[in-house]
């Protein structure tokens, strides 16, 4: 903004949304505090922890978060931060479901190694540093998947951006194993590669997982566009068991909004749909809100910070 100095001349001021101020970030942990311990949909249907426990995770959550966004400003020092609170805000909403989802605790980020659960039902790769992937080492990182009958139901390969090379050996070895799987979280997947290779990525993801049958499915932080949207496009029409969609943080234009209404037929299970910090629009509105006509179960749906005004306000 423009601010006018002593002598009378305006000058330029450039407001830094990051980093957060001390208190804020104390606010936040108290927020996920009461996130974690008390009665929401999620503490119901996963369970809550005491407030001891969530006070705990809750500053284990926020120093996660904030590492793995100020790595990221770094790189991009002269922005104003927006695209950093972004991910800090993102970051923190995917960890406090992970917490719940996989019981009272939450791993360190240090070694890059695929955390499975007692039942080795979970394949996670997210919790080690953010970084790209190769071919070579995606050969060793996914390889439990390639043990016979293993029963993994449910992978995460978000934090990891994804290469070429990457992506055929993960296609390959998701292809073989989509029939057991219902829950797959590929979010924050191609982070830094250029727009024509995240799209091949995308795609060789969506033609492994076509026709897999997932309750959970997770796209979000991927600047995903129109463009991205369409390369999932296999993967999104052969679904007709979705619960629950996550397509948050992708830069969803107007038409983008309209291919999730072309691409995503079959809603009538579809319990949770979470759409917040995009770019859609009161035309894109329109667009979502004929999924929500297909929604008859939904129960939990956000739409916040998507530049929605009073046209496009959903019936």
């Amino acid at each position: 903004m423009d601010a006018k100095a002593p002598n009378g001349e305006c000058q330029h001021v450039t407001i830094k949304l990051w980093p957060p101020s001390q208190n804020t970030r104390q606010m936040l942990v108290k927020r996920m505090k009461n996130n974690l311990s008390t009665p929401t949909i999620f503490t119901t249907k996963y369970g809550s922890l005491s407030d001891v426990e969530a006070l705990k995770h809750a500053k284990k959550i926020e120093e996660s978060a904030f590492t793995s966004a100020n790595q990221h400003y770094e790189q991009e020092p002269d922005g104003d931060g927006s695209s950093v609170v972004q991910m800090y805000a993102s970051e923190c909403s995917k960890l406090i479901l992970d917490v719940l989802k996989n019981g009272p605790r939450i791993e360190e980020k240090e070694v890059v190694k695929p955390k499975v659960d007692s039942a080795e039902t979970v394949f996670d790769i997210s919790k080690g540093q953010r970084a790209f992937i190769e071919e070579d080492e995606a050969q060793t990182l996914l390889s439990p998947l390639k043990e016979p009958g293993n029963s993994y139901t449910k992978i995460c390969f978000s934090n990891r951006s994804f290469g070429l090379g990457a992506a055929r050996v993960a296609g390959l070895i998701l292809a073989s194993i989509k029939s057991q799987l219902k829950e797959v979280d590929l979010s924050d997947f191609v982070a830094g590669r250029p727009e024509a290779e995240a799209l091949d990525v995308m795609s060789i993801f969506s033609e492994a997982l076509e026709g897999s049958q997932l309750r959970y499915l997770n796209i979000s932080d991927n600047a995903l566009g129109e463009k991205g949207v369409r390369a999932f496009g296999k993967l999104l029409q052969s679904q007709t068991s979705l619960e629950e969609l996550y397509l948050m943080n992708d830069g969803i234009s107007k038409e983008a909004a309209q291919a999730v209404c072309e691409l995503v037929p079959s809603t009538e299970k579809l319990r949770v749909l979470h759409f917040h910090n995009n770019m859609t629009g009161d035309e894109g509105a329109i667009a979502i809100s004929e999924i929500l006509r297909r929604c008859p179960s939904l129960e939990d749906f956000r739409c916040s910070s998507t530049r929605v005004g009073s046209e496009g306000e959903l019936p």
